[in-house]
């Protein structure tokens, strides 16, 4: 009881303090002065919290070292304890969008390619889009840049547009380097950017198809018959059944199950080939793709 009391206090004094912090970095940037009195008491709450988040670690890798784990996943399974899905996986995803914008600045290629896996582009399909975003996020930033006369306000907006611009740019640059991927033996890797990584057996998949949607619900969700749409722009081109269902980790940490995925690929016709390539010979017997086939995708 005194372990979940003091977990929760933990939890929500952070929720509570990152805000406040944020709000005086943003002040102290904008030139206004902070009482001694507000500064003592933010860096005693800090001191205090970071105090018992340190002890509350320390107690829950020492109760899953005793469990049997090693200090590597007492640590991880440790900070699993204390620090919600959620937070996690937006963390990691801040850590990755910034690699990925790098990677894509320096122009090092696909991420997670190896040598005789074949990238299945997807960014392709959202340029329009996202560009036509970072349009309006620029024209927002000067404009709100010129119209704001408060000092502080005019900081934050301003520190708040520059990163939805970054964001918006990083998005992308995630989406190009990090690509669908399809193994030599027929596994599929699918991926949107860094918020999502789910594998795919070669053994699991039943059927491909090429087959063009136009989904409207949320990115990777599973609706009442275990499909999950990895939209862009709205579609899907490429159908993916399985022998039964895979599990995996949605953008916000939630795990999901699905039997049936249905992605986008910017030319799908060769990743169905691929796909069908590595299905065993019993399983592939006439399924080569006909003109039919390609038909369905105008």
């Amino acid at each position: 009881m005194k372990m979940k009391t003091l977990r929760k206090a933990v939890r929500w004094g952070f929720a509570a303090l990152l805000p406040l912090e944020l709000v005086l970095v943003l002040c102290v940037a904008g030139g206004v002065r902070m009482p001694p009195a507000v500064r003592a008491a933010v860096e005693s709450a800090v001191h205090v919290l970071t105090i018992a988040a340190t002890v509350l670690l320390a107690l829950d890798h020492h109760r899953h070292r005793r469990g049997g784990l090693d200090h590597r996943s007492a640590f991880v399974a440790a900070l699993a304890d204390t620090v919600p899905a959620a937070v996690r996986k937006l963390t990691a995803h801040e850590f990755f969008l910034s690699t990925s914008f790098v990677r894509w600045a320096a122009r090092r290629g696909p991420h997670g390619v190896r040598d005789g896996d074949l990238p299945v582009p997807y960014a392709p399909g959202q340029v329009a889009v996202t560009y036509g975003f970072l349009f309006v996020c620029i024209v927002e930033t000067v404009g709100l840049a010129y119209l704001i006369p408060w000092p502080v306000v005019h900081t934050v907006t301003l520190v708040l547009d520059i990163w939805g611009c970054y964001f918006v740019i990083a998005l992308h640059a995630s989406c190009v380097v990090r690509p669908h991927v399809i193994a030599p033996d027929g596994s599929l890797r699918l991926r949107y950017g860094a918020l999502l990584d789910i594998r795919i057996p070669a053994d699991r998949i039943a059927s491909v198809r090429l087959d063009r949607q136009f989904p409207s619900g949320k990115l990777a969700a599973v609706d009442e018959h275990g499909v999950a749409d990895m939209a862009v722009a709205g579609q899907t081109t490429v159908t993916v059944e399985l022998t039964e269902p895979v599990r995996y980790i949605r953008a916000l940490g939630k795990p999901a199950e699905a039997r049936t995925f249905r992605f986008y690929a910017d030319d799908p016709a060769p990743a169905v080939a691929a796909l069908r390539a590595g299905l065993s010979t019993d399983r592939t017997s006439g399924a080569e793709l006909t003109d039919r086939d390609r038909d369905r995708i105008p």
